[in-house]
């Protein structure tokens, strides 16, 4: 099933949308907000199936489902995690700058504690104050659990996977390098993130969800040409029961915790690095990894961050070329009063 929250107060209205995204119907007498079913997920979960069922049989009252009037399905959430489970990413970036990557990258995930307290809808604004900053997207995949206790194993982890979605991470650049070499990680330069207009149960995307990956292109365009079309299936060193249990190794999780996968980054067919879409590649995630790549090749990096009046798209179509999360599509706009 898929589920959206559209605007309404701070949590947003809990609906279910039909699996074409055409229609939705209002939850509330199951639960008010996606955290209330979370949390009563065993009471909620069957009940808002039969409900997604009865929708997709015409048999409840339905209303058209617009993305532009959606929240991000959580609005705000109790924890959000990231993490950068395509090492090759990692290595990329890290070797433009001339450090060497440590082997441990290869075997214990890295990840950071983002700022849960609001998420951007999916089409609202990148607000960006100073462009100096050096805005970037970052297309990646979440996933939303349940309950997670304290240690544990990756199996018990992935059976915690209650939702998958996908999420434009937001990065200022050019604040990162300062911030890290304080110690301590980022703050400032991890400013609010966008999450895509529906979330989805891991039965509903058949054989898209295995092995804990979500399978299939992720869609990047920026300013309506396309910038990248990776696999989040391929090259991901660590999957989501991995980084789920990495992240419950000394603490529990809350129901409603968002964990992310980092950018999705897929090697080239010879190995290397990945080239543009229109150079026949897969292109990029972000901004950052073609920077990188260009570094590496030219000598230095020609491609621009996001300035004011640059326009984001990301998706995943299925195999009908149907949008299955919506789209998150955002335009970088000055940072206004009050934003």
């Amino acid at each position: 099933m898929k589920l959206a929250s559209l605007k309404h107060g701070r949590d947003g209205r809990l609906v279910v949308v039909s699996q074409d995204l055409h229609w939705f119907t209002d939850a509330f007498l199951i639960a008010p907000t996606l955290q209330a079913a979370l949390d009563d997920w065993d009471r909620c979960g069957p009940r808002l199936l039969a409900l997604a069922e009865s929708l997709e049989h015409e048999a409840v009252p339905r209303g058209r489902f617009h993305e532009r009037d959606a929240a991000s399905p959580l609005p705000r959430a109790y924890q959000w995690a990231d993490g950068s489970a395509y090492v090759n990413h990692v290595e990329l970036v890290r070797r433009a700058r001339g450090a060497e990557m440590p082997a441990s990258f290869w075997t214990d995930p890295l990840m950071y504690q983002g700022g849960s307290d609001g998420f951007l809808a999916p089409r609202d604004p990148i607000p960006l104050a100073d462009p100096a900053w050096g805005c970037d997207l970052e297309a990646e995949v979440v996933v939303v659990v349940g309950d997670v206790a304290q240690g544990a194993t990756r199996d018990e982890a992935l059976a915690a996977i209650r939702l998958v979605g996908l999420v434009n991470d937001v990065s200022l650049r050019n604040l990162i390098p300062a911030e890290l070499a304080k110690g301590f990680g980022f703050v400032q330069s991890k400013p609010a993130s966008a999450l895509s207009p529906v979330f989805v149960t891991p039965e509903a995307l058949g054989d898209r969800w295995r092995d804990g990956k979500l399978h299939g292109a992720l869609t990047v365009q920026l300013n309506g040409a396309d910038f990248g079309k990776a696999d989040a299936g391929v090259d991901m060193t660590f999957d989501f029961g991995t980084l789920i249990a990495h992240l419950a190794k000394t603490r529990s999780l809350s129901a409603g915790t968002i964990i992310g996968s980092g950018t999705v980054s897929n090697r080239d067919a010879d190995g290397g690095p990945g080239k543009p879409v229109a150079e026949g590649g897969l292109g990029y995630s972000c901004i950052a990894e073609v920077r990188t790549v260009e570094t590496i090749l030219r000598g230095a990096a020609e491609t621009p961050f996001l300035a004011h009046g640059d326009t984001v798209r990301i998706e995943m179509m299925d195999d009908q070329h149907r949008s299955i999360f919506g789209a998150i599509e955002q335009t970088v706009e000055p940072l206004s009063h009050g934003a």
